[in-house]
């Protein structure tokens, strides 16, 4: 990492302040605006927390009573640190900041002077805004001013923090609301949560967010669980432009009285009235002391603490993604057509990932070998296996990841953890074994930092895991895989082009869990799958009507497939079948499909089978109406050196 040391402008201007801005040459990461405004923080700790002040002072049990007087900002939590002390450690880690600002009242002022000397924070920046009860106090928008009018820093783009919130993960990166704020010159930030069950919407300021764009649509203070369906909890933590900082004035003059001095009303003026471009960013986890407080509500984080400390036992979180055949319609899903596809539970990849305290990316012993016996044996298993492992599936997820997040406003905890994976799948037998991989992997990654389907909806984690193979490992491939590997069971998949752009994904869903006896034969000795598609798909972009049209009857033939399976008609389903890799043959040709695949089709349909590639090549799907063959089926194929099994389904959890 290359560290810029510039001069900053508080320096320059004389204050006493961080002596200078550092600027992190780090890809993606910008700390100066395009007008090369620098980036100042103010936390704020003026408000007169009455309610949980007199608890403390009238609790009988006497066990709080070293906390008589002591500021919200500052009491203490299990581990010894102060709510304060999270905000300065998430600060002052790196720094973001050309300067740093508190402001506090009178009352409590030499309170936060004891901690300043303590926690090396420079004195001269804590502002006193004079007032020592709730009755003459100002209101926060009037000592943001103030902030602003005696340290001068109109001109620059200002970070917000209510530093006697704290929030819920003490991992939390605030480098990375810095980095999106960054990315978005054209508006200000606001980060939001989202709400626990037991939150009431009366008691938080609500936002609206465009999931597409991140902006915040609408901004409701307070509001009744009828006026909006979101729960999407906006705090005091946000980021302004010094274009928008010069608006507070026209705001304080329309607005002179204390009450209408608050955050949460000048949010809702921004961006309901003055139609000012807020940007949101939701972090996985929430806040907890937000605004007036009690004494059962101080207790309530101490336990949540110390629980979150006891599960913080760096346990392994372990994830799955199955193989999976395709059963009608492919290869069409790279073409707007139609799929039907079922996960199986013979083979799978399993991902694990823990806590560690550097990122590392374990490699697999057989996968990503290192080690070897001699150079013979270098020469045997570079031939048979190749030099692509499993590893860069892992890195080029992680690195995707990262990058979804930061486009789509999501903070992710400051955690390393290590990474690991295991696989079963044949290789290049066209099972999905690398979609598989990284399935998995992104699986774990959403568990380990604590997202959900709402963070990264479920239809888009398909598009996601595909842009991992072919953007990053220009792996040639489609979303079928990816989306039975989601969603897990037999899945009906319409890639129509309407469809995809009008949605930016297709339509997905379960055909029940009844399917006749289906057997798998794979070669031991396979063919590269990756290179199945080349021909056909040159030929389909340059409008090929033959193609085209074969596309299209591989989704009137899923489109009958489904009608068979819902009515249970095995025969009709053996017709297509065969109908399906006939018209693939027809499409794709011998020299493509390769010698060894035919022989694996012809083989069984000579026994009366219905026989189909579940997927590029190396492998076939087989359907026997008359399973008293089946034994000579399986005796066939292995006498012409396949392994043969029965397909065991893989049906999702909650069908």
């Amino acid at each position: 990492m290359t560290i810029t040391t510039i001069l900053s402008e508080s320096c320059r201007r004389g204050r006493g302040c961080c002596a200078a801005l550092i600027e992190l040459k780090e890809p993606g990461i910008i700390y100066k605006n395009a007008m090369g405004h620098n980036l100042v923080c103010v936390i704020f700790t003026a408000g007169h927390a009455q309610r949980l002040s007199k608890e403390i002072e009238n609790d009988q049990t006497g066990k709080y009573a070293h906390l008589k007087g002591v500021p919200k900002a500052l009491l203490p939590s299990p581990q010894g640190k102060r709510t304060l002390d999270h905000w300065w450690d998430a600060i002052n880690r790196r720094q973001l900041f050309s300067d740093v600002f508190l402001v506090t009242n009178a009352d409590k002022y030499k309170y936060f002077e004891r901690w300043a000397t303590a926690s090396d924070f420079p004195v001269g920046n804590i502002i006193n805004d004079g007032s020592t009860t709730p009755a003459n106090s100002i209101g926060a928008l009037a000592d943001l001013e103030l902030a602003l009018r005696t340290k001068n820093l109109w001109d620059y783009d200002i970070l917000i923090i209510a530093g006697d919130m704290v929030f819920q993960d003490s991992k939390f990166d605030i480098a990375q609301v810095v980095d999106y704020f960054s990315h978005k010159p054209d508006g200000d930030l606001a980060i939001y949560y989202e709400m626990e069950e037991n939150e009431s919407t009366t008691s938080r300021g609500l936002v609206e967010v465009c999931p597409e764009s991140n902006r915040i649509l609408k901004f409701l203070e307070k509001p009744s669980p009828e006026e909006t369906a979101s729960r999407n909890a906006s705090v005091v933590f946000y980021t302004f432009r010094s274009s928008t900082i010069q608006m507070l004035l026209k705001y304080l003059h329309e607005f002179p009285s204390t009450e209408q001095r608050t955050f949460g009303a000048f949010m809702s003026w921004l961006i309901n009235v003055q139609n000012v471009m807020v940007y949101g960013m939701k972090l996985p986890t929430g806040f907890q002391l937000i605004g007036q407080v009690g004494l059962k509500d101080y207790e309530s984080w101490l336990s949540y603490l110390t629980s979150q400390a006891e599960k913080e036992s760096k346990d392994p979180i372990y994830k799955r993604a199955y193989a999976r055949v395709g059963l009608m319609g492919n290869p069409s899903d790279g073409f707007n057509g139609k799929t039907i596809s079922l996960s199986i539970a013979n083979f799978w990849a399993e991902v694990t990932i823990v806590e560690s305290p550097k990122l590392r990316l374990i490699p697999h012993p057989l996968n990503d070998p290192t080690e070897f016996g001699s150079m013979a044996d270098l020469h045997g298993i570079s031939t048979k296996e190749g030099y692509l492992g499993g590893l860069r599936l892992l890195q080029a997820t992680c690195k995707k990841f990262y990058s979804f997040c930061a486009k789509r406003g999501i903070a992710l905890t400051r955690r390393n953890f290590t990474l690991s994976y295991d696989t079963n799948i044949p290789r290049q037998v066209g099972l999905a074994g690398s979609s598989a991989i990284v399935t998995a992997t992104l699986k774990c990654l959403i568990a380990f930092f604590n997202l959900s389907d709402h963070d990264i909806p479920r239809p888009l984690q398909p598009q996601f895991i595909l842009d991992v193979e072919k953007d990053e490992l220009l792996i040639n491939a489609g979303l079928q895989d990816r989306v039975v590997q989601v969603y897990e069971g037999l899945v009906y998949m319409d890639f129509s082009k309407t469809v995809m752009e009008q949605q930016g994904h297709g339509n997905y869903s379960h055909l029940g869990a009844l399917l006749p006896p289906m057997f798998l034969a794979y070669r031991l000795n396979p063919s590269d799958s990756g290179q199945i598609h080349s021909n056909v798909s040159m030929r389909w972009q340059a409008g090929d009507q033959e193609v085209i049209a074969g596309m299209q009857k591989f989704a009137t033939l899923t489109d009958k497939a489904t009608e068979a399976i819902q009515s249970q008609d095995w025969s009709a389903l053996a017709q297509l079948m065969n109908e399906n890799f006939d018209l693939r043959r027809q499409l794709y040709n011998d020299a493509v499909l390769g010698e060894e695949n035919l022989r694996m089709v012809t083989l069984g349909r000579s026994m009366g089978a219905a026989v189909k590639f579940p997927g590029s090549g190396g492998a076939v799907l087989g359907m026997l109406n008359d399973q008293t063959k089946m034994e000579e089926v399986r005796h066939r194929y292995q006498e012409d050196g396949c392994v043969v099994v029965e397909v065991l389904p893989k049906w999702p959890d909650d069908l």
